[in-house]
């Protein structure tokens, strides 16, 4: 491990080579569940170990989240934002450190673990701000001396479940504004990156001992299933459960969440496309689908994973795609030379694998790339080369997310028909279209455009900023998490009345004398 730096690394974000699995935020809890060893996609080596939290675990941080809940409510939104601050700059501090471990773990190269760790920052900044912007409101009363308004209160503790994919932020973006809002917070990561989620409570640490705030206001459980599973999502004690994982992640927690009337926020999947007008720069446009695309070797849920060109240049267009794609750099993520990383683990090679059979069974064609690289720097079978293939919208794998980065192309004649196939898909979150035709790019933006959370023009699907709600609709689940009026998902409503005259007028004007004074 001493390539790249990892050995210092680890040492740096207090990891050891066994690691407890439940946090309280300040303290630790001796776990005792089975070892779950974390191996790095980039080169098959063990990172390190943690000891999985079991129920009895999680009961002892719910009943501290639940006592903490009570103080961390009170403390006036403002101080709760000053915490928030200084967790911002403590990441700051350590944001070569965990963005390399991001990389390391997951997969993802060392530029974009950076560029996770920056929205960690970024959200955290954002909410420092929230903190302060808490806003209700007000309106006039039909009845005389009356007042009325609304406003937002803590909701309680708070469950976030994240993705491998985002072993960092997705958390951030959810903690980050809950512990603002009064909330407190308990995050199940991913197995597959539970070192990260070890390393941001280590983080985390210091920043609550020094101003003394109690135990429970952040909170780890690493656990499979086995440990903490159905019971976490039928759980009443947790008001609220953000998930970010796959449409079949999504549909069961939304039944065993929904069927106890809790709170969801569901971030699932995406099948994202740019529509690439002939009135769009064909440059900007090519740029785009090649990141949008090859990012995070198409492991986002805002990959770019349909391309629809106009007819007129479609060929051009899709020949100097392949020629960018044959200039692209992979291997091990921490050599900045290279764009592209492994997939995070082997079933993900066979789920690249299994969607180009099903492409060219349905008609489709491979027109680039598509295999799995062997040999010396390519260690543990996951790196592959990004695939284009030729492919039509109503394909049933192309009506799937595959989680790996295969690029369908499409033609389109007209802004109508690509519109139609832009939206043919059962997911909606992010979208993209690249034209300098106001009429176009109005129409995608219109009320009978893109069906998605997200719409984007002349950008590419993925690299969204933290000052966004960020979500989508459809099978993505509707759920919106990070900046605009996120906010208010994390928090319960109320409106208020006050009567300040001394008669008790009726509302519509209704008479109810049951007696005289």
């Amino acid at each position: 491990m001493e390539n790249f730096g990892i050995s210092k690394m680890l040492s740096d974000l207090g990891l050891k080579e066994v690691n407890n699995g439940a946090s309280t935020g300040a303290e630790w809890f001796e776990t005792s569940g089975e070892i779950l060893e974390s191996y790095s996609p980039a080169d098959g080596k063990l990172i390190g170990k943690v000891k999985q939290a079991n129920w009895d675990d999680y009961e002892k941080i719910m009943a501290k989240a639940q006592e903490t809940f009570k103080y961390w409510r009170m403390v006036p939104a403002p101080k709760r934002g000053e915490i928030v601050r200084q967790m911002g700059e403590e990441l700051r501090k350590y944001k070569e450190s965990l963005g390399k471990l991001v990389s390391y773990e997951m997969g993802k190269v060392y530029q974009e673990g950076l560029g996770e760790v920056q929205e960690m920052i970024d959200i955290a900044d954002f909410a420092v701000g929230q903190s302060r912007q808490l806003y209700g409101f007000t309106m006039h009363s039909e009845r005389e001396k009356h007042r009325m308004y609304e406003q937002y209160h803590p909701l309680g503790v708070v469950g976030v479940i994240t993705s491998f994919n985002f072993p960092v932020a997705v958390w951030a973006w959810n903690a980050m504004i809950a512990l603002i809002a009064g909330d407190v917070v308990i995050w199940k990561p991913s197995s597959k990156t539970p070192l990260c989620a070890v390393a941001v409570h280590n983080i985390m640490a210091d920043v609550l001992k020094r101003n003394n705030i109690p135990e429970g206001v952040i909170n780890l459980v690493v656990a499979s299933s086995k440990y903490v599973g159905d019971d976490f999502l039928k759980d009443k004690r947790v008001p609220l459960i953000s998930v970010t994982g796959s449409v079949a992640v999504g549909r069961r927690v939304a039944k065993l969440v929904g069927e106890r009337l809790g709170k969801t926020i569901l971030e699932l999947g995406g099948n994202n496309a740019i529509i690439v007008s002939q009135y769009g720069n064909k440059n900007m446009a090519l740029r785009a689908s090649l990141f949008g695309a090859i990012a995070t070797a198409g492991q986002r849920c805002t990959t770019t994973r349909r391309i629809l060109i106009h007819e007129c240049m479609y060929d051009i267009f899709r020949d100097k795609l392949v020629a960018a794609y044959k200039q692209v750099k992979i291997g091990h993520p921490l050599d900045e030379k290279n764009v592209v990383g492994p997939l995070v683990d082997k079933s993900a090679v066979e789920a690249f694998k299994y969607a180009q059979e099903q492409v060219v069974k349905e008609g489709g064609k491979i027109i680039y790339g598509g295999h799995v690289l062997e040999g010396d720097g390519y260690e543990g079978g996951t790196y592959v080369v990004p695939c284009i293939a030729e492919a039509e919208n109503h394909f049933h794998i192309v009506q799937e997310e595959t989680f790996a980065p295969i690029l369908y192309l499409m033609k389109y004649k007209t802004i109508e028909e690509a519109i139609e196939m832009h939206n043919g898909v059962p997911q909606g979150l992010s979208s993209s279209i690249f034209s300098r035709n106001i009429h176009e790019t109005e129409r995608f933006l219109s009320h009978e455009g893109s069906d998605c959370g997200i719409a984007n023009v002349n950008i590419a699907t993925n690299g969204a900023e933290i000052g966004g709600a960020f979500g989508g609709e459809k099978d993505t689940g509707g759920g919106r998490e990070s900046g605009s009026d996120a906010w208010k998902a994390y928090m319960r409503r109320q409106t208020n009345t006050i009567n300040f005259g001394t008669d008790l007028p009726l509302a519509q004007g209704i008479k109810f004398d049951m007696f005289e004074e």
